[in-house]
């Protein structure tokens, strides 16, 4: 054969040989970025016809999230356990018709006020502002419809770190609440197993402002068992004391020498019951906020809680001044939720990111007045591991 021939036919071949290389590199690539990591279903019809979504956000390590755009709802949140095995930890429903029903806030987004305001009034500015009593004579959570039973304008944003954003407007006059309030919040999953939520409002009138997210944890992935058994640390120095309807009395009380220490590693269930202490009596166990020792701004690890049988531990981290530490105390086996299991007394606790409670009318809290060509922003992250 002539070898310039020769030469030209090899080089011919080793192109083609290339080329089919390299599709199937080029393959591969497109294979990965089309990876879908954030995808939509339907949750149901309300009662005004409209559909719900229902997001589900997993990463690489095999978490999974799954949040609806009705009240910015966490239904279901998996984390390993010491084995590597990962379960729900969340309590919730297995239908949007649950939620619709009537539950304590199963992970949703609350606002425009997250917890208690004193008799369901405030005033700002020197104007009086009257809001709904749902919870005895307080105000509780931002009204009869807060921003747990609106459904959110959504925007999924897929990736290795996949992102739900969402934005709900609050119109002026809503639950007795002044200004508009354009409120967007940003659940982000993140690759080490960490679930961020970012915060952020603006209004064109002076308004008071507290969002938080209300999801009830129980790290053993067993929803039939009590929390009593979980290990909480919470890095705090004082707490807010409270009344008998649970509004702050005003004190900063030292946690010295009171079942509410937990700055060393403790059992939920050794103080929980200890009726000799009035506090425990009125919130009939833990439901009152912790004001955290740093009062910095910026995000600082303010919490865990260490679930012994699984291994489980989250550790939440926060922008905020101060958490709600609530144990469940108004489960009463009243509610079937995932799984047809019924939620009994202390079944999940809540570790609520916030400003303190009745602030509007306590000028020795920090503000939660925003004003118009402000921004409120705050960032959460629960962050989940195993050992």
């Amino acid at each position: 054969m002539n070898p310039v021939l020769y030469l030209k036919q090899l080089i011919l071949i080793c192109l083609l040989l290339q080329g089919c290389s390299s599709g199937k590199s080029e393959d591969k690539e497109s294979q990965e970025a089309t990876e879908v990591n954030i995808s939509k279903s339907v949750f149901g019809a309300l009662p005004d016809g409209r559909s719900a979504d229902l997001y589900t956000l997993k990463n690489a390590n095999g978490m999974v999230v799954k949040i609806s755009n009705y009240g910015g709802t966490i239904t279901y949140w998996s984390a390993p356990d010491k084995e590597g095995k990962y379960a729900d930890i969340t309590l919730g429903c297995d239908s949007l018709q649950g939620y619709l029903k009537g539950v304590p806030y199963f992970g949703a987004l609350i606002g425009r006020y997250g917890n208690r305001i004193a008799n369901g009034k405030f005033t700002l500015e020197g104007k009086a502002y009257l809001l709904a009593k749902n919870n005895g004579v307080n105000a509780l959570h931002g009204g009869i419809k807060g921003f747990d039973k609106v459904l959110w304008e959504a925007t999924p944003v897929d990736g290795e770190e996949p992102q739900l954003m969402l934005k709900y407007i609050s119109a002026d006059g809503e639950e007795g609440y002044p200004g508009t309030l354009t409120t967007e919040v940003t659940y982000t999953l993140l690759k080490d197993n960490s679930l961020k939520i970012e915060y952020s409002a603006a209004t064109d009138k002076a308004t008071v402002v507290n969002l938080t997210n209300h999801a009830y944890f129980n790290l053993s992935g067993d929803m039939s068992r009590e929390i009593l058994d979980h290990e909480v640390s919470i890095k705090a120095d004082k707490f807010l004391p409270v009344n008998e309807t649970l509004i702050p009395t005003g004190e900063l009380k030292s946690v010295s020498g009171t079942v509410f220490d937990f700055n060393k590693s403790t059992k939920i269930g050794t103080g929980i019951n200890n009726l000799k202490d009035q506090q425990i009596v009125y919130g009939k166990g833990y439901d009152h906020c912790w004001v955290f020792s740093d009062t910095s701004k910026t995000l600082k690890s303010v919490a865990k809680v260490y679930e012994p049988a699984s291994g489980r531990l989250m550790e939440v981290l926060t922008t905020e001044p101060a958490i709600q530490f609530y144990s469940g105390n108004f489960l009463d086996g009243t509610i079937k939720g995932k799984g047809g299991i019924v939620y009994k007394h202390r079944s999940g606790l809540c570790l609520e990111t916030q400003h303190y409670p009745d602030s509007p009318n306590q000028s020795g809290f920090p503000s939660t007045v925003l004003k118009p060509g402000e921004r409120y922003n705050t960032v959460t992250v629960y962050k989940f591991s195993a050992n």
